[in-house]
């Protein structure tokens, strides 16, 4: 077994993660600073996992950014491997403070990189986004696709994504995963660990969740005229433990053979509308979820869903649940935890 580095990982998606990899067998150092999560998630992650668990996983209150808070994550024990979720992720937001998305994410890669390449670790799984494809030519977007990100957030990934492969070119050694995700929801089965956005929430489903366990009064769909079926956009929804597993199956890949810089969708390949999601929630939950026609936003397309062909062909991963998984989990976290972690 393994013992890794995981940044962000008290997060959404970090959180999941770490819970399936603990299950795995592996040992982990988390680092976080824990702006937009709680040590709660982790907590309960090592409740989940079973009575090992507690003996490894080791917490280090830190940023991403600095250098001491690195070292001190990588000298908990020598470090096999890197799973890079730390960053910021709100498109809206990172239209109006830009410099600080380029100083976290960019900023906080580059310094993790270094720190890396001093404790001799040269495997990385790093945490990209489907928002680098902008506007797509095709739909399934396969990994060919142009990148041409049409908001900061996406710059900062698509930069992070330029800079691994030129790092991977000057010196041998490197095995790396860029794993494009679109668009994770849903919850841990068990209710206990889910999404718990500070804040009004950026994207979709916690927005429905929380507007049927009465925390706010009404969702705003961004536009009724798509070239859609009902005129709602159409999204890829991964569920998150989907995407948790996927993260697992990468690990192994990269662990398990020689040096490489492997791009990789992770998504169902399924598209569903904005309110197919809202209905489907509605008949899981026996909840109203009213909502208004909005305006469309700057920068969204009217179709977004992944070719996830070949992760299946490299990792033989691909998902499992559907969108009716998906609500029924985020459902079961959102009754249990109306307020999220702070509850």
């Amino acid at each position: 077994m393994a013992h890794l580095l995981i940044t962000g990982g008290a997060g959404f998606i970090g959180s999941h993660t770490c819970l399936v990899l603990l299950e795995a067998g592996h040992s982990l150092a988390v680092l976080d600073n824990f702006t937009n999560s709680s040590p709660e998630s982790l907590r309960r992650v090592v409740e989940l996992a079973g009575p090992s668990a507690g003996r490894r996983l080791e917490v280090v209150r830190g940023d991403v950014r600095s250098h001491e808070d690195l070292k001190q994550a990588f000298e908990v024990a020598p470090v096999d491997g890197v799973l890079h979720f730390a960053g910021l992720k709100a498109v809206g937001e990172s239209m109006s403070q830009p410099l600080r998305y380029w100083d976290t994410n960019v900023g906080g890669s580059r310094s993790l990189l270094s720190a890396m390449a001093a404790h001799d670790c040269r495997t990385l799984v790093f945490s990209s986004s489907a928002t680098l494809y902008g506007y797509p030519d095709t739909v399934p977007i396969p990994e060919s696709a142009p990148v041409r990100p049409i908001n900061p957030y996406g710059h900062t990934k698509a930069a992070v994504e330029r800079m691994l492969g030129d790092l991977a070119a000057s010196e041998p050694g490197w095995r790396i995963a860029c794993l494009r995700y679109f668009n994770p929801v849903g919850a841990h089965p068990s209710g206990r660990i889910g999404e718990d956005p500070n804040g009004i929430p950026n994207n979709l489903f916690p927005f429905i969740s929380q507007v049927a366990v009465g925390r706010r009064a009404c969702l705003d769909v961004f536009g009724g005229d798509w070239p859609t079926a009902d005129g709602s956009g159409v999204r890829d929804y991964i569920h998150v433990m989907d995407l948790a597993e996927g993260h697992l199956a990468t690990l192994d890949a990269l662990l398990t053979s020689g040096e490489q810089l492997l791009t990789l969708n992770l998504g169902s390949g399924r598209g569903y509308s904005v309110l197919e999601v809202i209905n489907t929630f509605r008949a899981i939950s026996g909840k109203a979820v009213p909502y208004t026609i909005a305006s469309r936003r700057d920068g969204d397309a009217a179709i977004t869903v992944a070719d996830p062909q070949l992760a299946e062909q490299r990792l033989g991963w691909k998902t499992k649940r559907n969108l009716h998984d998906i609500c029924r989990d985020g459902w079961a976290w959102q009754q249990a935890n109306p307020k999220g972690y702070s509850r």
